[in-house]
């Protein structure tokens, strides 16, 4: 599936963006009144320079003993960037993102403008009715090849709770 086909990514508002040169305080209020995690600091044609997270305002900013209202998103963001495509394979970007232990996305058209973002949430989403499915399947295919021993199970299961009551009420 394509980042492109998820109702996250079509149901998103307008991403929260920054010049560069805002400073840290105001970018803070804004994601707190959002409830963001993040917001992406773009060039003036809204080309993706960097994202900041609160994961920057923490090791970036607190942990430095630096002052909000002063300082730069530049100074903090992490610019060093991962960038989609709305066509892009999702579950290649899920798995990108869970090995490379980041949490947002941003996603680009072809001439690297900002159009959306995702985040590893939007892409668990999608992963988890997959999987309850899978595990459907397998439970019914190892089920329908072999029932005796999910019947030899449930007498073992059955025979142990049994036992441990009959312990219980000896006592």
């Amino acid at each position: 599936m394509q980042i492109k086909d998820r109702p996250e990514f079509n149901r998103k508002g307008t991403v929260l963006t920054f010049s560069p040169e805002q400073d840290v305080f105001t970018a803070v209020q804004a994601m707190s009144e959002k409830n963001y995690g993040a917001a992406v600091v773009v060039s003036p044609d809204n080309k993706p320079l960097g994202i900041v997270t609160e994961r920057d305002f923490m090791r970036r900013l607190i942990n430095k003993g630096l002052d909000p209202k002063k300082t730069a998103l530049s100074a903090i963001m992490t610019s060093d960037l991962r960038l989609a495509r709305g066509d892009d394979d999702l579950l290649d970007w899920l798995r990108q993102m869970s090995n490379d232990r980041f949490r947002h996305l941003p996603v680009v058209d072809d001439d690297g403008t900002l159009i959306g973002i995702m985040s590893q949430g939007d892409f668990v989403s999608y992963t988890w009715p997959e999987l309850l499915n899978r595990v459907k399947e397998q439970a019914r295919a190892t089920f329908d090849i072999n029932p005796s021993i999910f019947i030899g199970l449930a007498v073992f299961v059955l025979i142990a709770l049994t036992g441990i009551f009959a312990l219980l009420l000896t006592r």
